[in-house]
């Protein structure tokens, strides 16, 4: 048997998040947490509408998680994300333990790799998995937001 449910697959579900953020004029960045081919949090950036500059998509989604598993640990979880993490987010999913963490689109300025933001060893990494669809969002939001100032 085929097993539909792969990196791909569930990106596209991150994808569906960052869309309903960029609805809400949220910087489109979304998340999903997994275990055992089960989604069990999702998340988008809530920041403006929390004003709050640590609700980003992926610590949206580690609460999420770590209130559905009731544990603080994710070790057993993959995180799918569409945009790679900043430092702040690295260093949340550090102390989760996180399996693994997929990402869409890279970021060049601020994402922990470039920051030089460790994750957790055991923590595997994969990056552009639909990264042209996530990058693209992105610079769709970010010119309509400079065509309306």
């Amino acid at each position: 048997m085929i097993n539909s449910y792969d990196d791909t697959y569930f990106m596209r579900k991150a994808l569906e998040e960052a869309e309903i953020a960029y609805e809400k004029g949220e910087i489109p960045v979304g998340a999903v947490i997994v275990v055992e081919d089960r989604i069990i949090a999702r998340a988008h950036n809530l920041t403006e509408l929390l004003n709050d500059v640590t609700a980003h998509a992926e610590m949206q989604a580690i609460t999420a998680a770590a209130n559905f598993l009731g544990g603080k640990y994710l070790n057993k979880c993959t995180m799918y994300v569409t945009l790679e993490p900043c430092q702040m987010c690295a260093g949340a999913l550090y102390w989760t333990q996180m399996d693994k963490l997929v990402y869409g689109a890279s970021d060049e300025k601020r994402g922990f790799i470039n920051m030089g933001t460790a994750l957790h060893p055991k923590t595997k990494v994969i990056g552009g998995i639909l990264a042209d669809e996530s990058s693209q969002l992105m610079k769709r939001f970010f010119i309509e937001k400079r065509n309306l100032n």
